[in-house]
């Protein structure tokens, strides 16, 4: 991991807001990375709450960013989680689902937070279920840690491998662009070519999922016309 500029809270609000509090004094050209062992006010997509349980990885990565490239991150962080599942688990049933969840075995592993920081510097915020899932009311999906899975780590290990990957990936995107990394997500994509139902903030929508354009926008068949997706939840006919 020595890309990224590493700092360790035993318990912060959130490893974004430490994040962002660190880019507003830097300068840019370095990555940072902040963990924590506990976190109190852990976010998630779309002003959902995240649970913080022991034993799982809340990371979070300050990453000076192309504003072209804003949208094609989310897909480079979800492609690495994957591959560094994959690392510990290379047979075990992990898929991508849009635009941002990991699921292994069909539930869902992780959770990914962009968010704006000072300069050029994007907040990549990560949470993975290590070693527990949260149950209880307000979960609309299934969830599942690793240990669950049968995969034998813990938070240090997978961060480990999972922060080398992605920095990786990351220099594939700046010296590459977006085409490798569209590919490898699609080739890992749930229900690519099916039918699915795509829940917006006004409006449900049902077709068959295509993929993604260059900018990660979802691509749904309905009748004879393909649209784009920009944000939404997509859920599976099975899910139904």
């Amino acid at each position: 991991m020595s890309a990224w500029e590493r700092f360790d809270f035993a318990e912060t609000t959130s490893t974004n807001d430490e994040v962002k509090k660190l880019c507003e004094t830097e300068q840019g050209g370095k990555k940072l990375m902040v963990t924590a062992g506990r976190q109190t006010a852990g976010r998630g997509r779309r002003g959902r709450s995240w649970i913080s349980m022991d034993g799982n990885l809340f990371v979070s990565f300050g990453v000076e960013v192309e504003p072209r490239a804003l949208g094609q991150i989310t897909f480079v962080i979800g492609l690495s989680l994957l591959e560094a599942i994959r690392h510990f688990a290379p047979k075990i049933d992990v898929k991508l689902k849009w635009p941002n969840d990991v699921l292994v075995n069909d539930s869902k592993i992780s959770g990914i937070l962009l968010e704006k920081a000072a300069g050029n510097y994007l907040v990549v915020g990560v949470g993975v279920n290590v070693a527990a899932a949260p149950q209880g009311e307000g979960i609309s999906y299934t969830v599942a840690s690793l240990k669950e899975a049968g995969i034998t780590t813990d938070k240090e290990a997978f961060l480990q491998v999972f922060a080398k990957i992605f920095d990786e990936r990351l220099s594939e995107l700046k010296s590459k662009g977006f085409a490798p990394i569209r590919e490898a997500w699609l080739n890992n994509a749930k229900n690519l070519g099916q039918k699915i139902t795509v829940n917006m903030e006004h409006e449900s929508k049902e077709g068959k999922f295509l993929g993604i354009d260059e900018n990660g926008a979802l691509l749904l068949k309905r009748e004879d016309k393909t649209e784009k997706i920009y944000a939404g939840d997509i859920f599976y006919l099975e899910e139904k």
